[in-house]
């Protein structure tokens, strides 16, 4: 028996030491952040995670998922942070946000905006490359009826071709909706890409070729930047009629613009409770947009992991970020960038 106990208490001994030279994060469970499959929503996430582990000493991770499973996993707290939020937009935040489940920190990038958009060669044509413009008098959605032709879908030649947003997202049931209450459903194919990588690329790939192209699209973004674009014309937002937009089994959709966009941080109650440091540093982030812009810009020319071009940005505007952190968490922030 002797020999039992002091067996145990050399593997006590033994297990406390091991435990002793673990860092202190390796305790904690990590913070689960959102895994945003759109540019901005991945570099604005990694810039989140790297002052999170550096500044506040915690793991992070990334979960995947569409826009609307990952709202619903905030509202269980499954994951605790999404790093781009537009709040306010779908059925699934209202009513989780209503619960007290989750809330939207910040006001993170000024200057937002969303629509449908053509490039500016289709309504103005483009001398320098012999482009003639073929909708001269399209302006809003109301004209699109009758330039379908101009936007003809290959594979329904009878029809054009609308390209919305990934099924997942949130603004994929609204252009959908839109699409009814705007009574192009019949006259346009609406298109579903199978990620925003994969809407950038179409979207580019027709602006080079010089094609017609109708798209749904948002900023802050590369493309926004790179391109001259116009942003169609809507009818003025009307809160009802916006209902009947992000509802995707209501029969009757009314017209409207979007609501107006607002980025936060989402994260969930629990997460706001147990770390009210993080959830005020939260509250101060505000990118300026042209710096993003151009962060985005970078990130898609070159292939570059966000990761590696959050830390980037972190070191050549240090005037921005640091207004969002206490002295003592810059201090770490910054000395883990040299």
């Amino acid at each position: 028996m002797k020999g039992l106990r002091t067996l145990l208490a050399a593997s006590l001994t033994t297990i406390g030491l091991s435990m002793a030279t673990l860092p202190a994060s390796a305790a904690e469970a990590p913070v689960h952040f959102a895994d945003l499959n759109w540019e901005s929503g991945s570099l604005i996430t990694e810039v989140l995670r790297f002052i999170v582990e550096k500044g506040y000493d915690l793991p992070t991770d990334t979960l995947p998922g569409t826009t609307i499973t990952l709202e619903t996993a905030l509202a269980k707290n499954d994951i605790q942070v999404i790093g781009e939020e537009w709040a306010g937009r779908s059925p699934v935040w209202i009513k989780a946000e209503a619960e007290g489940k989750v809330v939207g920190l910040g006001d993170t990038v000024k200057g937002a905006t969303e629509g449908w958009w053509v490039p500016e060669y289709v309504v103005k044509g483009d001398p320098a490359k012999g482009l003639k413009p073929l909708a001269p008098d399209l302006k809003s959605v109301q004209d699109l009826a009758r330039y379908k032709d101009v936007f003809k879908d290959p594979e329904s030649p009878g029809k054009g071709r609308f390209l919305n947003s990934p099924i997942g997202w949130t603004s994929e049931v609204v252009n959908a909706q839109k699409l009814k209450a705007y009574g192009l459903d019949d006259s346009y194919v609406n298109f579903r890409s199978g990620s925003g990588a994969a809407l950038d690329a179409e979207i580019a790939s027709s602006i080079r070729r010089g094609k017609p192209v109708l798209f749904y699209y948002w900023s802050p973004t590369p493309l926004m930047g790179r391109f001259k674009l116009i942003q169609l014309e809507e009818p003025p937002f009307d809160a009802d009629a916006w209902k009947t937009l992000t509802d995707a089994d209501n029969p009757n959709p009314r017209p409207t613009r979007s609501l107006a966009s607002k980025l936060s941080i989402g994260v969930s109650t629990p997460f706001q409770k147990e770390h009210p440091q993080i959830a005020e540093f939260f509250t101060k982030v505000q990118f300026p947009i042209d710096p993003l812009n151009k962060a985005l810009a970078a990130m898609s020319e070159n292939h570059t992991p966000p990761r590696d071009v959050a830390q980037v940005f972190l070191k050549e505007h240090p005037e921005v970020w640091k207004a969002w952190l206490t002295e003592d968490v810059a201090q770490k922030v910054e000395a883990s960038l040299k």
